[in-house]
């Protein structure tokens, strides 16, 4: 039973072929081999955008701050909700590349056309004496689990622009988003207005690739000099086009994501229907953030259960149940079974 994260199952049966079959031979580095070039071109073509400047690296935190970086200046100011990954889970690594600061909106996953606004105007009351408005970064989904629809983002990118200020989409469950939504991954990046995606595959069934798609292709030649000077460039490049080609050939990725959101809204159905049981946030993809009285709990880690616990309150307890493609059936019925004692 575990639920812990979307990043604790095994890869995709397609991703370790796909590997394999690289595994064959001698090719260029550095990614000026054909697979990493087909790769390439295999994004544009998926995101409608033939223009993009594309690139793999091995991790989300590189390509959150190394896209970042690429947005904002080192006087400037990097807007993000209190709880993005960007904020408590990279240790500092977007101001470490980009030399920006972060400013929080809000105090919820999900940020608002109100809030970013009050933020911006408060940043530039500043004056000389503070940073300038950089960058909105966005998280789909979000942290806790919500998702942005594409009217939210549509509001949330009018504003930025209207200030002069582009925004990165940080997309480590972005197909998780776009299943949830129906939509094409072009209406949910820059047909939206985002400027630049973090596309992830680790979380949705790869071993560790991710992609920067950046959709003014003139941010190219500056994002080849951080990632080389970041030490985020493969020279074994083949590997990360590898597992990328897997995940997105025959719809892998997208098929995936609907199977990982297929067994989360199969648990959070049976938790619904548990007394006792509560949710915090609608889990509107593969994420579920809940309390459970501590009895449950007890019996759920006895019996081998996995998933973070976030304290006691009231009695009860606040859990992150996560599912990924690889979660079945049996898992889920067995996990509910327990919470009903």
């Amino acid at each position: 039973m575990h639920f812990a994260s979307d990043n604790t199952g095994p890869a995709l049966p397609q991703v370790m072929a796909a590997v394999n079959e690289a595994n064959q031979g001698y090719v260029l580095g550095y990614g000026n081999d054909d697979l990493s070039h087909a790769v390439t071109a295999q994004i544009r073509e998926i995101f409608e955008a033939h223009d993009a400047a594309v690139y793999l690296v091995p991790t989300g935190t590189a390509a959150n701050a190394l896209a970042l970086a690429c947005l904002a200046q080192p006087y400037e100011t990097i807007f993000c909700a209190p709880m993005a990954h960007i904020q408590e889970d990279e240790c500092g690594a977007p101001e470490f590349y980009s030399g920006a600061k972060l400013t929080l909106v809000g105090d919820e996953d999900k940020i608002t056309p109100d809030a970013l606004g009050q933020e911006i105007r408060r940043c530039l009351d500043r004056g000389f004496q503070g940073v300038k408005p950089g960058a909105l970064s966005l998280s789909q989904v979000t942290e806790f689990g919500q998702v942005y629809s594409l009217e939210e983002l549509r509001a949330l990118t009018d504003v930025a622009r209207a200030h002069g200020l582009p925004t990165h989409l940080d997309g480590a469950r972005f197909a998780n988003a776009m299943v949830a939504l129906g939509c094409t991954p072009a209406e949910m990046s820059w047909k939206a207005g985002i400027d630049a995606v973090s596309f992830g595959g680790t979380k949705n069934g790869c071993m560790g690739v991710e992609a920067v798609i950046l959709f003014d292709p003139k941010k190219a030649a500056e994002f080849e000099g951080r990632r080389k000077r970041g030490g985020h460039l493969f020279s074994k490049h083949r590997y990360l086009a590898a597992q990328m080609q897997g995940y997105l050939g025959d719809d892998a990725w997208v098929n995936s994501a609907r199977q990982a959101n297929q067994n989360c809204a199969m648990l959070a159905e049976g938790l619904r229907a548990i007394e006792g049981v509560s949710f915090d946030y609608p889990a509107q993809a593969n994420v579920i953030f809940c309390k459970l009285p501590l009895a449950t709990h007890e019996r759920l880690k006895a019996a081998g259960g996995r998933y973070y616990d976030n304290g006691v309150e009231g009695g009860k307890i606040s859990v992150r149940l996560v599912c990924d493609w690889s979660i079945s059936t049996d898992q889920i019925t067995r996990f509910l079974d327990i919470c009903r004692g």
